[in-house]
């Protein structure tokens, strides 16, 4: 069957939806239970009963009104972000893992903030850590409560609101301690789910799971839109769980849940692929479709989707030849997410896939990627730094250093500004650097820095269950074996898994902080680091 490369409008493609009683959204149990499971018909219903409340309050305003979403994954989290779309409100998502300095700076803006329990308890816990308010002056809290919305009478559907409306205000990380507000438009959403529609089956998202934050705009795309529109359903896992991202060892208790979710697709962060090829060695004689049963309880195939940081090619051909095929991409908020992605019958192992079909891509003199699109943003909601810009070419400069091949795939080198020079005077690209680290199969993260110093540093989150020294000496051989004295961190510096810290350092997406990752490790005691005749080599 042909793809369908028809325009898409979100909205009216969900509200098609709207008296299906087919599974829309369900909940993991702890114990591994039945978990609980909401229909289309009642998640469309509750959604369309809290946009006629937002649909008032911008008449009240006199313009779309600015929502606030404080909530973990879950169907609350769902029917607030349908009800923003089809009320034409502007949402703004907030990770409950942020600070309160954080969650105020994207908030200032808010003219109502919803919430889950969860988010409940984030802002009583922001409130208590911080003299300062966390929300503006007159902006009310709502609690979602689901059962009350689904209890009102049937709300109309409204009219869909003009394609050049700002829906979203995205968080991004910037240089200060206040993070950017990326503000994506609707017609955008459109273009990007129009591509992807083009270059995937529905049957991907039959049952997708969900195990990173809903605040972050690719698990929105990938893990609502693209499945609610296909007909399929998403997972979340049992309330309480961490988040992948969220603490370094969520990623291995997520694991415990993947036979229960029985999921046909999920996005998941680099340090999860490295956990995939672990569960794949334990039984290297099974056949592929017992190893789908064993890992995800069913026979397959998954559509497992990667981005953040670059996996190292070893580790996606030795998982290829498991069965499991990770499909690496590549995207940014300032194009609404997906700029590029390999997908299933398309794979370049080492590349992030072609472009979109409403992006094209180019190379600055300097190798600097750039694009043009139809999704492209609509600028932020403050400047710094590190934002980037769009040139009067309406090109975006993304930032990233990249390659593109004969048959038009990406691949991505580095940042422009975390190419560092260390005080001798040589170059060092800490992305690839830091993906090669990754092979070692205990290490959960790992970031280098070396900008002006006599030597290279790196930080490793470790599997907590090793060894400390166990640990260390192995970085140190494969950094002997298979990084050249330029390059291998001559100092090592390890984080367990379960350390507080690991939050500051990376974001949920696995990349480093390298500001806060500096002085971590710059300043930490004697007692704590690395003793040097262990760790430290010169080149």
């Amino acid at each position: 069957m042909p793809p369908d490369t028809a325009p898409l409008s979100l909205a009216r493609g969900l509200l098609q939806q709207a008296d299906s009683d087919a599974v829309m959204v369900r909940v993991l149990a702890a114990d591994g239970g039945e978990g609980t499971a909401h229909s289309y018909r009642d998640l469309l219903r509750t959604a369309l009963a809290l946009a006629a409340d937002l649909t008032d309050l911008a008449r009240t305003l006199g313009r779309p009104a600015r929502v606030g979403l404080l909530a973990e994954n879950s169907p609350e989290w769902v029917a607030a972000d349908l009800a923003a779309l089809f009320a034409g409100a502007v949402e703004i998502p907030v990770p409950t893992a942020f600070t309160a300095q954080q969650a105020a700076s994207l908030l200032e803006s808010a003219d109502l903030c919803l919430t889950d329990t969860a988010g409940s308890a984030a802002l009583t816990r922001w409130t208590a850590a911080t003299p300062d308010p966390v929300l503006p002056a007159g902006c009310p809290t709502t609690a979602l409560d689901l059962p009350a919305l689904i209890a009102r009478p049937p709300a109309p559907h409204p009219p869909v609101p003009g394609d050049d409306a700002v829906v979203k205000v995205i968080h991004t990380s910037g240089t200060t301690s206040a993070p950017k507000g990326v503000q994506i438009r609707r017609h955008g959403l459109d273009a990007l789910l129009t591509s992807l529609r083009t270059r995937t089956r529905p049957a991907i998202f039959e049952r997708y799971l969900s195990i990173v934050p809903l605040s972050l705009l690719i698990e929105q795309v990938a893990g609502l839109y693209m499945p609610f529109l296909a007909g399929g359903s998403v997972s979340f896992l049992p309330p309480g769980t961490a988040l992948v991202g969220t603490a370094a060892d969520a990623a291995p208790r997520m694991l415990t849940l993947l036979r229960q979710a029985r999921p046909t697709a999920l996005v998941v962060p680099p340090t999860v692929a490295g956990l995939f090829l672990a569960l794949c060695d334990q039984q290297p004689a099974e056949s592929v479709t017992e190893r789908h049963r064993r890992i995800f309880g069913h026979d397959g195939p998954v559509f497992i989707a990667c981005g953040g940081a670059p996996v190292p090619p070893e580790i996606l051909q030795r998982l290829h030849a498991h069965g499991l095929t990770v499909h690496e991409g590549y995207g940014l908020s300032e194009n609404s997410s997906v700029v590029s992605w390999n997908f299933p019958g398309e794979v370049r192992f080492g590349t992030v896939g072609r472009p979109l079909d409403h992006v094209h891509a180019e190379l600055a003199d300097d190798g600097e990627l750039l694009i043009r699109s139809t999704s492209l943003f609509a600028g932020y909601t403050r400047e710094d730094p590190s934002s980037v810009v769009v040139d009067d070419q309406g090109r975006l400069h993304t930032g990233d250093l990249a390659e593109i091949d004969d048959d038009g795939y990406l691949r991505i080198t580095g940042r422009k500004k975390n190419l560092v020079i260390t005080a001798g005077g040589r170059n060092v690209a800490p992305e690839w650097v830091e993906a090669r680290y990754r092979e070692l199969g205990f290490i959960r993260e790992a970031a280098v820095i070396a900008d002006g110093l006599d030597d290279v540093h790196g930080l490793f989150v470790i599997d907590a269950a090793l060894d400390p020294d166990t640990a260390r000496s192995r970085i140190t051989e494969f950094g002997r074996r298979k990084l050249s004295g330029i390059e291998r961190a001559a100092v090592v510096h390890l984080m367990s898994e379960d350390d507080p810290a690991y939050a500051t350092c990376f974001t949920v997406t696995g990349r480093p902080r390298r500001d806060v990752i500096r002085h971590h490790v710059l300043t930490r005691t004697p007692a704590a680091a690395a003793a040097p005749q262990q760790t430290k080599e010169k080149a």
